[in-house]
């Protein structure tokens, strides 16, 4: 468990844009830095980053929070890990105490997986490096291949031993056990006991984007090949890993993807090696399996610019033809370059300089309609496969976004085929039609799921938010109830209501200020109340309650710590261990139409003399005060307004029996004065 001091110190090292930028291409807007967000399929740059509050946040899905919370959310990692993550990053020592018997069995499965990973990682490495079978077998194998030492090291490749429990009888003595050797897919086991996956075979470890080791495959070598069915052994799918959410290569390319702004897409490991070794980093590998919609939102947060580059046999054509529409969809630019006949780019690097190997690619990469023209088009003579071949490509023309890029690509296929132009365009319209109602159609499913989940979540209490007006408020994800304490009657089973979040919104903000100073007590005493302790006070006198256990749990955090010296509501809660608070604080603290700038509460006092600063300052608080005052009567009255609903339901039922009619009419009317009453002073009030 790290040491309260070390946390302080990562939490005070680490800086937003550093972090984040690891992750996202960022650039520069205002005071700030925006790009797509990582979070959701994010086309136009909707996520934020503010170097000055330390915080990012995307203005269309909500996700986001401070450097410890974005690791958490992004990498899904604990509390812990992401401080080790950030310690790692900053170079700072972490202080732990031990852990006892209680915390070491709590901690998560999956951050056992990722240690399993990392040790398994280095003994393969270790055996490549110093152990003779693993020098004479493995090493010999990565020269062979013309791979460099120093290539090796990057890339961190080993070798495990033949005998097939080598890596389970290493891993067991070093206290690692067989459940997790299993889970990560190090082990097979059935009814013969445990053994190794990858006996014998040269190991290739899989880094996912922040470089946490999250798979491996492994590789028959040469001498045993013949005959194999399974050239290739790769992890299966686990809780840290799956396939179609990874690019082998991706954390050694990502900052030459970003320095490129283009990234180039082979098909497997030693591809990616050799053109390393060649000196072209911004490589990576989907090692032989589809593209998916994950990995190119992957590589979407790095650059808009891909090159698919493929040997020219059959499946290296098919692997280029089959990704085309998916990132075409998606926004991607996109080049295809086919190597000769019998080179995959393994050995066409080899044979060439890093400065023949980047003449080459820049001289006979094309652009996708050239490409698709050259293979399905020219030469055709036959008219229906000729109209059937200039239908697929005017098709992919159709899933592209941008408008004028769709049209402009048209015009070149129109010239390039020697077709009128208004032909394809007629075509290509009515695809773009087709497409959009297969769009609209799937969007009216998932409305329809959405809706059916929303209904089940009303029924536990935990209904998605949907504010009206106020852009800064947070929808479902981090609103979810994380504990079991009950509220009253008067908001049980009922979604926050747009004054809870408002109300929440100035704990958050300025839950430390305070409101009122030197109040009388009952015992002849004075009291000082700050906006949380407000808040509690004037709502614990009739037992209200927020509807939402996370929301009380802030209140109460608030003012438990009021009275501490230096705590600050916003940067205590958007700092906040939990990523649930964390998350919902920082969506409550951020101005979307004023992101940068300090933590202001509400005018800049720079070059005022130190009357008009005081003056200031009490006029702030005044007004801070009766906005809270006001919110507080609000949500009286939303309670109050959903009480006159229910007599007016029990009302409508209880029509036959006259003596519980009467009791509800009174009811009602005593409830309608109190309604009538705040209505009226909170309609003498400054309306907020």
């Amino acid at each position: 468990m790290i040491d309260r001091a070390t946390v302080d110190k990562i939490l005070d090292a680490a800086r937003i844009v550093d972090v984040v930028s690891e992750f996202v291409t960022l650039r520069k807007s205002g005071v700030n830095y925006k790009g797509l967000c990582p979070f959701h399929d994010d086309r136009n740059p909707s996520f934020m980053v503010s170097p000055a509050k330390n915080i990012c946040h995307c203005f269309v899905c909500g996700k986001g929070g401070t450097p410890a919370g974005f690791l958490m959310e992004h990498e899904q990692m604990t509390y812990p890990e992401a401080l080790r993550w950030l310690a790692k990053k900053y170079n700072i020592e972490v202080v732990e105490k031990e852990l006892t018997d209680e915390e070491r069995a709590a901690q998560s499965e999956r951050e056992s997986m990722f240690i399993v990973n990392e040790w398994a990682r280095d003994w393969f490495h270790d055996i490549l490096k110093n152990d003779p079978n693993g020098i004479a077998i493995g090493k010999q194998y990565f020269r062979s291949r013309g791979i460099r030492d120093d290539i090796i090291e990057k890339f961190q490749l080993g070798y495990a031993p033949q005998k097939r429990d080598a890596l389970c009888s290493a891993a067991q003595k070093a206290g690692y056990q067989a459940e997790f050797l299993v889970k990560t897919g190090l082990c097979i086991e059935n009814e013969r006991g445990v053994y190794d996956r990858y006996a014998g075979r040269a190991i290739f470890p899989w880094l996912n984007v922040s470089g946490k080791v999250v798979a491996f495959g492994g590789r028959v070598l040469d001498s045993r090949t013949k005959g194999v069915a399974q050239k290739y052994v790769n992890s299966p799918d686990s809780d840290i890993y799956h396939k179609e959410r990874e690019l082998y290569g991706i954390y050694q390319a990502k900052k030459a993807i970003v320095k490129e702004d283009r990234v180039f897409m082979v098909e497997g490991y030693t591809d990616v090696i050799a053109m390393h070794q060649a000196g072209i980093e911004n490589v990576v590998a989907n090692s032989g399996t589809a593209l998916s919609v994950h990995q190119i939102h992957m590589l979407h947060r790095f650059t808009s610019n891909i090159t698919l580059l493929y040997d020219g046999d059959e499946a290296g054509i098919h692997a280029a033809m089959r990704g085309t529409d998916m990132l075409l969809a998606e926004g991607m630019n996109i080049k295809v370059l086919l190597l000769p006949d019998g080179d995959d780019p393994d050995s066409f690097a080899r044979k060439h300089s890093t400065d023949e190997l980047r003449k080459y690619i820049e001289e006979n990469q094309t652009d996708f309609i050239t490409f698709k023209t050259r293979l399905t088009v020219q030469n055709v003579e036959d008219p229906v496969k000729r109209s059937e071949a200039i239908g697929g490509i005017v098709q992919s023309i159709s899933v592209i976004p941008d408008q004028i890029l769709r049209s402009t690509y048209l015009t070149d296929l129109a010239q390039r085929i020697g077709l009128k132009e208004q032909t394809l365009i007629a075509e290509l319209n009515k695809r773009v039609r087709k497409n959009r109602e297969e769009k609209e159609k799937e969007d009216v499913r998932r409305t329809k799921e959405d809706a059916s989940l929303r209904e089940d979540e009303v029924i536990s209490g935990k209904e998605e938010v949907r504010p009206t007006s106020d852009t800064n408020l947070p929808t479902h994800e981090a609103t979810q109830q994380t504990s079991t304490s009950q509220a009253p009657p008067s908001t049980l089973n009922t979604p926050p209501s747009q004054i809870e979040l408002l109300l929440l919104r100035e704990i958050v903000r300025h839950g430390e200020e305070v409101i009122f100073d030197n109040v009388e007590t009952d015992d002849g005493g004075t009291i000082s109340l700050s906006v949380a302790q407000y808040i509690d006070l004037d709502l614990s006198q009739d037992g209200l309650l927020f509807s939402q256990p996370l929301y009380q749990q802030m209140l109460s955090e608030a003012v438990s710590h009021s009275d501490k010296e230096g705590f600050k509501a916003e940067t205590y809660f958007c700092s906040h261990p939990n990523l649930q608070v964390s998350q919902l604080a920082t969506r409550l603290a951020i101005d979307r139409h004023q992101l940068g700038g300090r933590f202001r509460l509400y005018e800049d006092e720079t070059n005022k003399d130190e009357e008009e600063k005081e003056k200031l300052h009490k006029d702030q608080i005044a007004r801070l005060s009766q906005r809270v005052q006001h919110l507080v009567m609000d949500f009286r009255l939303d309670i109050i307004e959903q009480r006159l609903k229910n007599i007016q339901q029990q009302l409508r039922q209880a029509s036959s029996d006259m003596e519980l009619t009467m009791r509800l009419l009174k009811e009602h009317k005593e409830t309608k004065e109190l309604r009538d009453m705040l209505a009226k002073r909170l309609g003498s009030d400054l309306i907020v």
